[in-house]
């Protein structure tokens, strides 16, 4: 099976990841087979030679200047926008796909109902697995999508959410589903949001062990000041969940949260504080984003997370 594929890299000051890593990509689509591609740098407003740099060596790719900075989900926007290929890949400047990467990824999109499919994310220097599939963690009111898992028995199974390191999907349902949402900017929960929205539209998200790419710790993230880092983790967390729960789960997370930061606020934890009181600022942005995801719903939270745990009950896993 062949497909055309946009490979979309977004890119903040990332001039000697794009360097490192290029030619990683660039393999991977020629030991796959893939002759009908193209590669877009959405770039955040960059302040580095990233632009010259590429404009020098890769002339060919284009180039999506985004004069201020957008935060993740709106930079990546900005190359989706553009793409014309079947397939999006979206993929950090600092991953290295390994060789014939996308030869086991292809024969999921014969299906009409995947939206995507991600591979196994191993560290730079050793074979320790960072990524793998999204495991479904899940209690009243809760979303847990921190954890990751394996099969021992197969190779290809369920995932939650794509992570937004290399997530492969079809460019259509992307744009059916308005890309990432930049209710999340600057980082953090946009491709779990993603994954849950396409989930609950009636697709199918994969992650198939065999197709290996290798990533260092986040460089980027790591560099902000920790307490904002916390801060719009947290808050994001919390708009995933206005967004994914309904009836009075909601209404139990709505009251938990807000009992939680009351009770935070009296030993002074800012980060608690700050983080519910940019949720509530955004409150009538996130309403608005709730309404419009009603029309694409055809299942509820709880119902895709008892499929996908359905699908491996009699599975031996690894969840890490």
């Amino acid at each position: 099976m062949n497909k055309s594929i946009s490979v979309v890299i977004p890119n903040f000051n990332g001039r000697d990841l794009l360097k490192q890593n290029l030619p990683y990509t660039l393999h991977a689509l020629e030991t796959s087979g893939i002759t009908d591609f193209e590669i877009i740098v959405p770039d955040d407003a960059s302040t580095d030679d990233s632009l010259s740099f590429l404009k020098e060596n890769y002339p060919d790719i284009k180039i999506v200047q985004n004069r201020n900075n957008r935060g993740f989900s709106g930079n990546v926007n900005s190359g989706i926008n553009i793409a014309q290929k079947e397939l999006l890949l979206i993929l950090n400047n600092d991953v290295q796909l390994g060789e014939n990467y996308f030869v086991p990824l292809l024969p999921y999109f014969e299906k009409q109902d995947t939206f995507g499919v991600m591979g196994r994310i191993i560290a730079i220097d050793d074979d320790k697995i960072q990524d793998g599939a999204k495991y479904p963690g899940y209690s009243y009111s809760k979303i847990i999508s921190t954890k990751n898992y394996t099969c021992q028995t197969r190779n290809s199974h369920y995932s939650l959410f794509l992570s937004g390191a290399n997530a492969l999907t079809d460019r259509t349902k992307t744009v059916s589903l308005g890309g990432f949402n930049e209710i999340f900017n600057p980082y953090y929960s946009e491709d779990t949001d993603l994954g849950i929205t396409a989930w609950r539209a009636g697709y199918k998200v994969y992650y198939d062990h065999r197709a290996v790419c290798r990533h260092p710790n986040s460089a980027t993230i790591g560099k902000e000041s920790s307490e904002k880092v916390m801060i719009i983790s947290k808050r994001n967390k919390y708009i995933l969940h206005f967004l994914h729960l309904d009836g009075f789960e909601l209404v139990f997370f709505l009251l938990k949260i807000s009992l939680k930061t009351f009770f935070r606020s009296l030993v002074f934890n800012r980060i608690y504080v700050l983080a519910f009181a940019s949720f509530i600022m955004n409150i009538r942005k996130i309403l608005a984003v709730r309404k419009a995801y009603i029309p694409l719903r055809k299942y509820s939270t709880r119902q895709i997370i008892s499929l996908i745990k359905k699908d491996i009950e009699n599975d031996k896993i690894d969840v890490f």
